[in-house]
């Protein structure tokens, strides 16, 4: 058979296996390990038939994460509708209670900001320092304004 197999490989071009296809339309192929007349081994290949061909019109999702892990390399057998749609499901499921949890975020955000608006401090709680201001004979400088011998200390007489 597999003799029959690379006559047709060399005669009418690369013989490629039909794997599955997703919910999308996409078609996925295999080329299986295979000898060049010279005896060489080519390694197996996986591809896909995109519905949309043209690389422009390409958008995110548009090859199920299941089926790009297979194409990769990172598993071994392709995924089963089953797999994918479940996976599907769940993925909306984790994006609706994303959204809600934004929404009751936002929610709540608002409400703090109301509540921030409303509440007026009163008394010593509004004010920004405690106690009597006292004017101190130490030296308070930032280094960004510190002029050397800006500064004098005032006599005690």
């Amino acid at each position: 058979m597999s003799r029959l197999a690379g006559v047709f490989r060399r005669a009418f071009g690369v013989v490629r296996e039909h794997v599955g296809t997703d919910h999308l339309g996409n078609k996925y192929y295999i080329i299986p390990e295979q000898k060049t007349w010279t005896g060489r081994v080519v390694r197996s290949r996986r591809l896909v038939e995109a519905v949309n061909p043209s690389e422009f019109e390409y958008l995110e999702g548009s090859v199920p994460v299941e089926w790009d892990a297979w194409i990769r390399g990172r598993r071994k057998e392709p995924p089963t509708n089953e797999e994918v749609l479940h996976n599907l499901l769940y993925q909306q499921q984790i994006k609706l209670k994303a959204l809600e949890v934004d929404q009751k975020e936002q929610k709540d955000q608002e409400e703090q900001e109301g509540l921030g608006s409303r509440t007026v401090a009163l008394g010593h709680g509004s004010a920004s320092h405690f106690g009597p201001e006292t004017q101190s004979e130490e030296p308070t400088s930032t280094s960004n304004s510190f002029k050397p011998g800006s500064w004098t200390p005032t006599s005690k007489t």
